[in-house]
């Protein structure tokens, strides 16, 4: 299983990015990622879709823009 379809460790379970066979499969939109929750004894999941390339630059955009701000919060410490 290569790393991207590994499942990442969150707070509040895992997320899978979805290979582009079992989007298909799914009927879902390629680039989709699956949340895992477990609890009760059962696995739950939802899948969200793709960010759209407007949202994606926004937030690009406004890291670039808070980059400076955030090094030099690094740069300071706690």
């Amino acid at each position: 299983m290569s790393s991207i379809n590994t499942p990442q460790k969150t707070e509040m379970g895992w997320v899978v990015h979805l290979p582009p066979e079992i989007a298909q499969a799914l009927n879902v939109a390629e680039g989709s990622v699956a949340l895992l929750h477990a609890g009760g004894g059962r696995l739950e999941f939802e899948i969200l879709p793709p960010l759209s390339p407007e949202l994606s630059a926004l937030v690009r955009e406004a890291y670039e823009e808070s980059l400076e701000a955030l090094e030099e919060m690094k740069r300071l410490g706690d």
